[in-house]
């Protein structure tokens, strides 16, 4: 696919940012008023289409953030699983994608919170670890480093279509495992109060989904998956680690550059994406998400 802008009916611009997945999204004017029918509209058939939009030059607060999500679904209740108490933002259904704390600064380098949010480097789809997990995310950046601090994508569908046939024949029917505590533990984080670990019990999702909206196959992957069901640990998390670098090899990848105003927007159904690193001892980054609710269990969606 080439990178050449497509105009849609509905005077959008959409431009390919990979020749796989993803693209440039303009014309939608300001996110802080509501989109009519033919926006909304135009905006799914992309997100459908490509798994990642982004839109730039936005400038909503989180309230206004908020507001925008809701026009394309429930959002999640309970923004995250751990530090309930310690909340920076207001408005308690958007996650704060930061390295600050309540009084603007940043954190300590020995930080609980700054070494459990290490797990956003890794490899993961957005709320996977809970019983329905999430359908968009949509990640807005404010404050961002001079170096590093992107955010990688990559479509699992994509993956699917790679993938060996006998590969896909082994694990279409599987049944996988996912907590907060499998992904942290690659880390070596296990700081978790009691309270936390009873909500972080592990939950089960397809390891194959399909996309409802395109028919299209797609592996659910995440690092928080700690178990296939019916099978030894080691032998599962040994095919998982396999899943995860095929589909995250280099040329399925899109690396997002950030710019203050950029609205994020991804399909966590099939999608994959991780934090990259940067100097989070000197320089701020400041990213709000709003993450809409999935239909159900993916146990409970048809295959």
């Amino acid at each position: 696919m080439s990178a050449q802008a497509i105009a849609t009916a509905d005077a959008l611009t959409i431009t390919p940012v990979h020749p796989l997945f993803g693209a440039r999204v303009e014309g939608l004017g300001d996110l802080r008023n509501p989109l009519n029918d033919q926006q909304k509209t135009a905006l799914k058939a992309a997100m459908d289409k490509y798994a990642v939009c982004i839109i730039p030059g936005q400038s909503m607060s989180d309230d206004e953030q908020e507001a925008f999500a809701t026009q394309f679904g429930k959002m999640e209740d309970t923004p995250t699983l751990v530090d309930q108490g310690r909340r920076r933002l207001e408005n308690k259904r958007i996650n704060d994608i930061s390295n600050l704390g309540p009084d603007g600064e940043i954190w300590a380098v020995d930080d609980r919170r700054r070494m459990y949010n290490l797990g956003n480097l890794l490899w993961h789809s957005d709320s996977s670890f809970k019983p329905t997990p999430a359908y968009w995310s949509m990640l807005q950046a404010k404050v961002i480093p001079p170096q590093g601090g992107e955010t990688e994508f990559i479509d699992t569908r994509v993956a699917w279509d790679h993938l060996p046939q006998d590969v896909k024949d082994e694990v279409i029917d599987m049944v996988t495992y996912h907590s907060l505590i499998y992904s942290r533990a690659q880390l070596g984080f296990e700081a978790f109060s009691p309270e936390e670990t009873a909500r972080c019990k592990p939950v089960p999702q397809r390891l194959v989904r399909k996309h409802a909206e395109t028919g299209r196959l797609a592996l659910y992957l995440s690092a928080h998956i700690g178990e296939i069901e019916g099978m030894p640990r080691p032998e599962a998390m040994a095919l998982i680690r396999y899943l995860i670098e095929f589909a995250t090899q280099r040329e399925f990848i899109y690396s997002h550059v950030w710019s203050v105003g950029d609205l994020v927007i991804w399909d966590n159904r099939n999608t994959m994406h991780r934090a990259t690193r940067f100097d989070d001892k000197k320089w701020p980054r400041d990213l709000r998400r709003a993450t809409i609710e999935d239909i159900g269990p993916t146990l409970e969606q048809p295959r």
